[in-house]
């Protein structure tokens, strides 16, 4: 059954409202006709199981069966701080990132970041971003589409996770502390704790970030004894998560 989000004020009573990119794809791409069935989540995790009732140029309405609460999204809020990468590499991050339960996702601009988004051009890379996240948001059975905020400089976005339950920062040269060391000490919360993950960028953070995070009461710690690629990184981290948190 096809998925789509709907925002709170196109799903009224028994109707749900599609517009956009969505209605389109409905009745062009898909070819659907009334009768047939969709699944709408909202906002809130909720999903509805509709049907086609009508099909226009600008919109397509749908007649809700029924709902449920959505029971794919992972028991905590991974929030992740990505180092700005080169090329579209931040496309293929995104997109995993989100498959495997990223709840936001904050890209980062960290001194030794290649690339640098300048405020004319940041809006536009977000945008392209949001839609990426949408897409494998219904691809994965995602309840909510992860939302992908502004760039940020490096001391701004450890002050955007100082409330975290769990702050873990990802580097290589650390040798004491394993990723396997922090999730272990967290499999007893009993509110879906915030969990607040740094990425460095292709090379890396300086080590003068290390020491500003350890002092934010970050756990600094290793991925492991092999170093992976900045587009590779966030997805392993989630992967542990959920395996110690959720599976």
């Amino acid at each position: 059954m096809p998925k789509f989000f709907a925002s709170d004020d196109c799903i009224l009573c028994d109707t749900v409202c599609i517009k956009g990119d969505d209605a389109h794809h409905i009745s062009h791409s898909l070819r659907m006709k009334t009768g047939e069935k969709i699944s709408v989540s909202d906002s809130h995790g909720v999903f509805y199981d509709c049907e086609i009732t009508e099909i226009n140029k600008e919109s397509v309405t749908a007649k809700i069966l029924s709902k449920s609460m959505c029971d794919t999204e992972p028991p905590y809020f991974a929030v992740i701080y990505q180092g700005i990468p080169k090329l579209d590499k931040m496309d293929i991050i995104v997109q995993k990132a989100v498959e495997c339960g990223a709840f936001k996702i904050v890209p980062v601009s960290e001194k030794r970041c290649i690339a640098k988004i300048d405020s004319p051009s940041a809006m536009k890379k977000v945008e392209r971003w949001q839609k990426i996240s949408e897409a494998a948001a219904k691809q994965s059975g995602r309840g909510t589409v992860p939302h992908i905020a502004m760039p940020q400089k490096f001391e701004d976005a450890l002050l955007d996770a100082a409330d975290a339950d769990i702050k873990i920062f990802c580097y290589e040269n650390e040798n004491g502390v394993d990723i396997k060391d922090i999730l272990c000490k967290y499999k007893n919360f009993e509110a879906k704790p915030k969990v607040a993950i740094f990425i460095g960028p292709e090379g890396g953070f300086d080590e003068n970030e290390v020491e500003k995070a350890a002092k934010c009461g970050f756990s600094i710690c290793t991925l492991g004894k092999r170093i992976l690629r900045t587009e590779t990184a966030s997805g392993f981290v989630l992967s542990c998560l959920s395996y110690e948190l959720e599976l």
